[in-house]
């Protein structure tokens, strides 16, 4: 969306909400020959509609049998490019995640009954949310892969990508995929290194607000209204300490932060505070300053992040030993469960929360862009301006799968390797994934046909808060994008490392707290090289 229109939005006053149907009429029109056919019987026939009914809204957590049933109904595109049992005797390995028993683990059912039509058999590599940037940085570190088939984000394309670990992508897979679906930032150059495009999109990583409507309102105990600053946050988080969370009748708690870190994941849940204060409009960059490397980390914007953190520690508004939490804690553990009332989170919390046995908060949570700041600061005139801003973090720009070299040489196992990316990267898979618990959100354009949702079972208002959350954050004029340079978690890595302690009192103030984490992320620059990294950061930024 470009700037001129979304403030021209602004001034009108326009809902997200209106703005929401007018795209979805539109879109369900535009669809409507697909999708919809010539009337409500070939609706009830499509493999969208099909699919969406798998297990059901409001039946509970899908399981393997129904991620089985949902990749055979995907399996068209497959068949119209590869013959039946084409790929007997390959094997290929699989490297990716198993958080909350999803990625990996769902991708499995997935690919059953691919790797039944075309003969090939999959083996997996299946790391924990810590363990697999350290994992990953083995092969970076020797220029080697021991996979085929690789899960990643687009942050670590530079790692891998630009190290020659990867193999391009054939011109059928990208008409497969449909490519052109995504939404506008998960375009190229997202997805390319080099002018070559080596990824298939399957998530939208940005975070959005989550918060719970029983907590406000009038006579709330969080107020009449819903935080739209962090300072607001931080002043919640505090007047509920001590009150009575109104569905678990257990201790209230405002705003979940992580304070445990998640092998350098647990870093973009600062850089949500951060970016509201660090990123203001007038400059891409946030992180470093682009024509130095010189860290921002340590500017009064950061330090006033971290500083939030640690008086919301002093003031005990977290619950019993957050010090442990991360992200994966505060989402699935605490927030969906029903412990606290505000989290910065990925798309999982939309999906889970009504689609999951172990939500409770399905009825009562609402979603929202990433809460501004009431000040911004300007890194060019290093000072602060007393205005309004606001920036989603588009953290991780979503995962993508990956083929590696390993498997360049050999033409068969190479079509076998695309082909089963292919399957997951599928235009009609990719809804089912999106609608229901697999890690992942919303990233193409067809995603946000909201029509789709609702006869899926959920509530028309839900689907449009939730989807509205990621369409205003993708489409935000002053979103605080991520960098793809090499490196990138070594600097997220070494960061968490140096907060850890900051929260943990080893460290004096946020200050010096900050301070560290910028020494440490000078010392990554210099050995990767400066020059270098000072090339791609302006590249990744546009500059």
């Amino acid at each position: 969306m470009k700037v001129e229109l979304y403030e021209a939005i602004t001034r009108a006053k326009m809902s997200r909400r209106n703005m929401l149907r007018g795209t979805a009429a539109l879109g369900a029109m535009a669809m409507m020959p697909k999708v919809m056919g010539f009337g409500a019987a070939a609706a009830q026939d499509s493999v969208r509609a099909q699919i969406l009914a798998i297990p059901g809204v409001g039946a509970g957590s899908p399981t393997d049998a129904d991620w089985q049933k949902v990749g055979e109904l995907c399996l068209g595109p497959t068949k119209a490019n590869v013959a039946e049992g084409e790929f007997a005797g390959v094997e290929l390995t699989f490297f990716g995640i198993n958080n909350n028993g999803l990625h990996n683990i769902l991708f499995r059912g997935l690919l059953k009954g691919w790797e039944t039509y075309t003969g090939a058999k999959i083996n997996w590599i299946d790391l924990a949310q810590a363990d697999y940037n350290p994992r990953l940085q083995q092969n970076i570190a020797t220029g080697t892969v021991d996979f085929d088939i690789l899960a990643m984000g687009a942050p670590l394309e530079g790692d891998t990508a630009g190290q020659g670990l990867l193999d391009e992508m054939p011109e059928w897979v990208a008409t497969q995929i449909e490519m052109d679906d995504y939404v506008n930032y998960l375009k190229a150059p997202v997805g390319t290194w080099g002018g070559k495009t080596y990824r298939i999109s399957i998530d939208g990583d940005c975070h959005t607000f989550a918060y719970r409507k029983d907590y406000f309102g009038e006579g709330a105990i969080g107020g009449a209204e819903v935080p739209k600053t962090w300072q607001q946050v931080n002043a919640v988080s505090k007047a509920v300490v001590g009150q009575t969370d109104p569905l678990t009748s257990l201790p209230a708690f405002g705003y979940l932060d992580p304070l445990k870190g998640w092998g350098g994941f647990g870093f973009y849940f600062l850089e949500n505070r951060a970016a509201a204060y660090a990123k203001h409009p007038s400059d891409p960059a946030w992180l470093f300053d682009p024509d130095t490397m010189k860290p921002r980390v340590n500017n009064p914007a950061w330090v006033q992040a971290i500083q939030d953190v640690m008086d919301l520690i002093a003031a005990n508004a977290y619950p019993a030993d957050q010090i442990n939490a991360d992200p994966g804690t505060t989402g699935f553990s605490q927030f969906l469960a029903g412990t606290g009332s505000m989290l910065m989170w990925w798309g999982d919390i939309g999906s889970n929360a009504r689609t999951s046995d172990t939500s409770v908060v399905g009825d009562v949570v609402g979603f929202g862009i990433n809460p501004g700041s009431d000040k911004v600061y300007n890194s060019k005139t290093a000072a602060w301006e007393e205005t309004y801003n606001e920036s989603p973090n588009m953290a991780y720009l979503g995962w993508g799968v990956y083929v590696t070299n390993r498997v360049s040489g050999d033409e068969k196992k190479r079509k076998a390797a695309w082909s089963a990316a292919a399957h997951l990267g599928g235009k009609d898979l990719s809804l089912w994934m999106s609608a229901y618990p697999s890690g992942f959100q919303p990233y193409r354009n067809s995603h946000f046909q909201y029509e789709e949702w609702t006869a899926a079972g959920y509530d028309k208002e839900f689907v449009e808060d939730y989807l509205g959350s990621n369409l205003d954050s993708y489409n935000h004029p002053n979103a605080a994008i991520e960098p793809r340079i090499p490196g990138i978690f070594q600097y997220y890595s070494v960061a968490e490392d140096e907060l850890a302690k900051g929260y943990a009192g080893t460290y004096k103030s946020a200050q010096e707290t900050a301070d560290a984490i910028a020494a440490a992320w000078e010392k990554i620059t210099d050995q990767i090289g400066r020059d270098s990294q000072i090339a791609l950061y302006k590249a990744s930024l546009g500059l």
